[in-house]
């Protein structure tokens, strides 16, 4: 083990996990810290009092992603960047994307501990809004950064009740105040994000480092299906324009067109929302989502493609329009970042596996710009998206010290 490799603190990274689970706390041990709200607020407030506390800057830009930098010896040379991101599902775990955000945190530590001077600096970011549960899409903040996402076209995006992200984002920063950048750095030399698995792999194979090759497509879309409100008791069935029957059909006919005996397919309707909403009146709308996601860029294309044919041809009498929200192809992590992470885990004498990842990240946005990569740790049950979310604290570390090294090595290219 090196010297920042030994410098990881389990004790501290476990602690600071348990500082940001209060932030959203709830009830069952999960965390609720949607984008820009005012947990996510008190969690950037927390990160930057702690980044002070090491002479660290931080500093945001236009569409809210957090900075911290640590400083290289040639300061102006291209940064090694790490993270992920603080915002969490509405009943979600305390580990999901924050855990990528303190283990980069943690890795500066451990490099200031060791008393190691990189040429390039070290960066960690904590990228906006990527769930996407209070915001859509998600992912938001890192696509901006890339210029796959409009900037203002965000910015003016509004949650459920109303509220347009660009106030939220001015409340954010008001209550946690930054140094503001103008327009996005792209120049990064390396990424690294550290990630649980959220998945079973590594737990079953009884791996502790998931050496991530790539992430599969995704696409997500909107259904809206638009009948006629009629009374329950005197419309008889065969005039009706049910709303709720049709999406019903459209699920169904979807699912079958989705079926997939090699279980590879990914097809999630995750929201369903039906208007009135009132025991005795039929329902005159229904608003649903689809989340897809495919390892093949050619069966995504395909399968994605036939979603708007086969709901119209499931409608009945009832209209509906479907919408593509995000279609972000399968991403191929660089070759050599890949190789840097298998070597050191096994360098540390860490068991690990080459894996792709199921779940998208904000990696997928930064890979066409920088050689990129992913570390995972194992997850209890593979159990993500749920307050139930576990890990350990030596997996936790482990998964850091690989970081570090990592790290150190491409910041001193």
């Amino acid at each position: 083990m090196s010297h920042a490799a030994a410098r990881i603190d389990e004790t501290r990274l476990w602690q600071r996990h348990v500082d940001m689970a209060k932030l959203g706390g709830l009830a069952k041990g999960g965390v609720n810290r949607q984008a820009l709200s005012a947990e996510d607020a008190a969690a950037r407030r927390l990160l930057g009092e702690w980044a002070a506390a090491r002479g660290y800057d931080v500093f945001g830009d236009a569409i809210g992603n957090l900075y911290v930098r640590r400083p290289g010896t040639e300061n102006d040379a291209a940064p090694v960047v790490t993270g992920s991101h603080m915002d969490s599902q509405p009943t979600g775990g305390k580990y999901d994307g924050i855990y990528g955000v303190l283990a980069g945190f943690e890795a500066l530590e451990a490099l200031d501990d060791a008393g190691v001077r990189t040429k390039r600096p070290v960066q960690v970011v904590a990228w906006m809004n990527e769930e996407g549960s209070r915001f859509q899409p998600g992912a938001m903040g890192s696509a901006v950064w890339a210029g796959h996402y409009d900037l203002a076209a965000m910015l003016a995006v509004k949650d459920r009740t109303g509220v347009v992200l660009a106030d939220a984002l001015r409340d954010t920063l008001t209550a946690a105040p930054c140094r503001q950048v103008d327009g996005f750095d792209r120049g990064f030399h390396a990424y690294i994000e550290a990630h649980i698995e959220q998945g079973p792999r590594l737990e079953a194979e009884r791996k502790t480092i998931g050496v991530v090759t790539g992430i599969q497509g995704s696409q997500r879309y909107t259904v809206d299906v638009t009948g006629e409100e009629a009374h329950a008791g005197t419309t008889p069935l065969r005039v009706r324009k049910d709303a709720l029957k049709s999406a019903v059909a459209i699920v169904a006919a979807l699912e079958r067109h989705m079926h997939d005996p090699a279980d590879v397919v990914r097809f999630t309707v995750g929201r369903f929302e039906c208007k009135p909403g009132s025991p005795n009146t039929v329902p005159g709308h229904v608003h649903f989502t689809i989340d897809f996601r495919h390892p093949d860029a050619a069966v995504l294309a395909r399968l994605g493609d036939g979603i708007a044919k086969v709901a119209a041809a499931a409608a009945g009498p009832c209209k509906v329009e479907v919408a593509r929200i995000t279609d972000v192809p399968p991403t191929v992590f660089d070759p050599r970042i890949v190789d840097l992470v298998r070597a050191q885990a096994t360098a540390l004498g860490l068991s690990n596996m080459d894996m792709p990842s199921g779940a998208g990240h904000d990696a997928m946005h930064v890979a066409p710009f920088c050689p990129s990569g992913m570390i995972f740790v194992p997850c209890e049950r593979g159990v993500s998206h749920n307050e139930a979310e576990a890990a350990t604290p030596a997996d936790l570390a482990a998964g850091a010290r690989v970081l570090v090294e990592a790290l150190h090595a491409l910041a001193d290219e």
